[in-house]
């Protein structure tokens, strides 16, 4: 065993946190448990070489991005070329692993969508937030929202009874949406994060709505969606998170309308609205209950 090893070890814990495993300096890509994850899941990962300089690559499928890691400073110009060249291997590596976890998903997907019915409307989750299943369906007690990129099902989110709620392992959600209602050149068109939120919407108002699963994910699913429908004007329908610290479904929401110059609407709270209500099928809750 190097000090190298070792180093590269103390590099994944200084972001992960404990491992209970030395790295493989094979220079091919390795997939691991990330500390704090769902059990037997392994978004963690990494490409390690040994040989001439030590240095590597790691990240999370789940978390993105990836930081690089080498023993020390390359000596010369060869060796700094050396390590250029396999962060770039290691890239193309990370990224061809990752297209095949996705396409292995959305096959997953379509297979688990083929065999679901038609959503009961007394499903419990739907009960609890007072919306119609519309294009949901449902596979035993398992609520499924399609997630499509384009006119692609690549994803699906499952809706559990008690409200617990889980993608496709490995499959894509940067860019994919849920849509609601029929997306028409011309006709506005909602971008709002969870899918009982854009059901909301598109129930108040009738126009089409992308439920984006998640505030981060607001300005990739709009960014396509311009291209897609260039003569639609967007609307960002952004959650109002008033009660957690930076607000991120408000910040979220102002930075996706600023890069996509469209349009932006938040929740308008009455003024004697609790604060811990955050988005709109809160506030439709709310002055159901107070009219």
């Amino acid at each position: 065993m190097t000090d190298a090893v070792i180093l590269f070890r103390d590099a994944l814990q200084a972001v992960f946190g404990p491992l209970d495993w030395l790295p493989e300096p094979d220079g091919q890509i390795h997939r691991f448990h990330v500390p704090g994850d769902r059990a037997g899941s392994r978004n963690g990962w990494y490409v390690f070489h040994l040989d001439g300089i030590a240095c590597g690559l790691f990240g999370s499928w789940k978390a993105g991005g990836s930081q690089t890691w080498s023993n020390r400073t390359p000596a010369d110009p060869l060796e700094a070329q050396l390590i250029a060249q396999r962060i770039e291997q290691a890239r193309r590596q990370r990224e061809a692993e990752q297209h095949q976890r996705q396409q292995a998903a959305a096959v997953e997907a379509q297979r688990q969508w083929g065999a679901s019915a038609p959503a009961s409307a007394d499903h419990p989750y739907l009960t609890r937030k007072g919306v119609k299943s519309h294009n949901a369906r449902q596979l035993g007690d398992v609520l499924l929202i399609p997630l499509y990129r384009g006119r692609q099902l690549v994803n699906l989110q499952r809706i559990y009874p008690d409200g617990t709620k889980r993608f496709m392992p490995g499959a894509l959600v940067k860019g994919a949406y849920s849509p609601l209602g029929r997306l028409e050149p011309g006709q506005r068109l909602y971008i709002c994060e969870g899918w009982a939120t854009g059901a909301t919407i598109h129930e108040h108002n009738g126009a089409a709505v992308a439920c984006a699963m998640n505030a981060g994910n607001l300005y990739p699913v709009g960014d396509y969606l311009r291209r897609a429908y260039p003569d639609s004007p967007l609307i960002v329908a952004g959650d109002d998170d008033r009660q957690t610290e930076g607000n991120p479904g408000r910040t979220k929401a102002n930075h996706a309308a600023d890069l996509l110059g469209c349009g932006l609407v938040f929740p308008p709270w009455p003024a004697d609205a609790p604060p811990h209500l955050s988005d709109f099928n809160d506030l439709r809750h709310w002055l159901e209950a107070h009219q």
